[in-house]
């Protein structure tokens, strides 16, 4: 390969990779090979670092050293004191137009991505918009993303608007450029949060990982990878993926495009060893300062979108396609379950129903029975019967025979079910709905969870699948 210094970064021949090796006040130790001195270097910043290397080595020489390189020893964790965990199931979820949407805000999301910062973590964030939202509902693999992320706080304005509009308690909306800033602006630091860049247009990377490591800010950058204009499985390649695993970043951000990203994030999820993935969109621009970011007021308003399409006019071809297909949701879906979802509550503030369940098991799958009407208030004691069961097997059928009525929270936890028998890599099945039932899935966007069962390959072999004692039953008021 060619070496060609641009920018202060080295420039590969099929796309642009940069290590960068922060200040020695970010514990960052290279070690030292025959072939590169790069033990005894004492840079400014960033930057130096990275001119250095293009100067002194070859490109092959530079991703050689990048791929083995030493990752920081972490004297003191990047979680902060109360950092908090969180399985699934005790995710406050509610269920948009076919994909889960916590209901969260700033002050919580940031513990939460702090305590999944720690190795062998895979904490995928995904910030939805209505970019997301057209995109989800034509496009299976990009929803079924969404569905399997770790957090999905609203990123777009009409997303906190239809969920006002649907009755569900949405805190804020929490952009994902907000959540990148909350990081550079975070106080009283462990240590600054190292993260990696992946993506955006020509240069851009680069700029941003400068500006990150010129100031003194909460986040430096310890690489950038600018792959082009690939597909996803050109992107996917062993040496790139390499490249960011070695780098010792405790947050990956991408930005190739929501369904591009998504669908890179998805595939390399478990051979990418940085704990928190996310495509956060334009904040690697925002950062670079190649576009400016709206003004405070404007994003109170909602009008964000209008600023954008003002620095970036292109834009107003995808914001026509996503209000289009908006206006078509509206119709079909969002209105009519606006109005059943206003007398499904009108009934429960008469007449308070009680959710029963019913769990039995056969030598094959554990059942669930759902009986009667499933609200947000039934979602407690329904999470713990959900979090006893899964212990006990690797194949879940939820019957919902006998339901009558269920909200948007209690689909938010059978979508969580649902990704909790994934990461065993169990069954999932929602069997026996109703016409009405299937009327809401349908309403709600998961209409498509009826059709199938998530049957994924067991760990565990056919002998040992763990399972209920056979023909119990048991009955509980919910």
């Amino acid at each position: 390969m060619n070496n060609e210094q641009s920018g202060g970064c080295t420039r590969l021949a099929d796309g642009e990779l940069s290590l960068v090796a922060p200040s020695s006040q970010s514990l960052w130790a290279p070690h030292e090979t025959a072939d590169n001195k790069l033990g005894d270097m004492s840079m400014s910043n960033a930057v130096t670092t990275s001119r250095t290397l293009g100067k002194t080595i070859s490109d092959d020489t530079a991703l050689n050293w990048l791929s083995n390189a030493h990752v920081p020893e972490i004297v003191q964790d990047v979680t902060s004191d109360d950092g908090v965990s969180c399985d699934d199931l005790d995710r406050e979820v509610y269920c948009l137009q076919g994909f889960p949407i916590d209901s969260i805000g700033m002050q919580e999301v940031m513990p939460r991505l702090l305590a999944a910062m720690v190795p062998h973590s895979s904490y995928l964030l995904s910030t939805p918009n209505l970019n997301f939202l057209a995109a989800s509902q034509s496009d299976a693999g990009f929803r079924e993303s969404l569905r399997t992320s770790d957090l999905c706080p609203p990123d777009g304005i009409a997303l906190v608007w239809i969920a006002r509009l649907l009755g569900i308690p949405i805190k804020e909306r929490v952009a994902g450029s907000d959540i990148f800033e909350a990081f550079v602006t975070r106080e009283k630091l462990q240590r600054p949060i190292r993260v990696f860049l992946f993506g955006g247009a020509e240069g851009v990377a680069a700029m941003a990982a400068e500006v990150l490591n010129k100031n003194a800010t909460g986040v430096i950058c310890v690489g950038w990878i600018n792959p082009g204009f690939g597909s996803v499985e050109e992107m996917s390649h062993s040496h790139i993926i390499n490249a960011i695993n070695a780098s010792g970043a405790d947050l990956l951000l991408v930005a190739l495009g929501a369904a591009k990203g998504q669908a890179w994030l998805q595939r390399n999820h478990h051979i990418i060893q940085v704990p928190v993935r996310s495509h956060l969109g334009a904040t690697i621009a925002f950062v670079a300062g190649t576009i400016k970011r709206a003004p405070t007021t404007v994003r109170k308003l909602g009008l964000e979108w209008l600023w954008r399409i003002k620095e970036e006019p292109v834009l107003w071809r995808r914001y026509t396609k996503d209000v289009s297909a908006l206006s078509a949701l509206m119709v079909t879906r969002v209105l009519p379950l606006a109005f059943v979802s206003l007398l499904a509550r009108a009934k429960r503030a008469v007449k308070q129903r009680k959710c029963r369940t019913m769990v039995t098991s056969t030598a094959k799958e554990a059942k669930v029975s759902l009986l009667g009407s499933v609200s947000a208030s039934d979602v407690p004691a329904l999470r713990a019967t959900f979090k006893q069961v899964i212990k006990r097997t690797d194949h879940l059928n939820v019957d919902l025979s006998g339901l009558n009525d269920i909200d948007a929270r209690a689909l938010g936890l059978l979508m969580m079910l649902r990704k909790q028998m994934i990461s065993k890599y169990g069954s999932f099945k929602l069997s026996n709905p109703p016409v009405f039932i299937r009327i809401l899935f349908r309403l709600h966007g998961i209409g498509d969870l009826l059709k199938h069962t998530t049957d994924l390959e067991s760990h565990h072999s056919q002998g040992s699948v763990r399972l209920l004692k056979t023909d119990l039953s048991i009955q509980t008021n919910v």
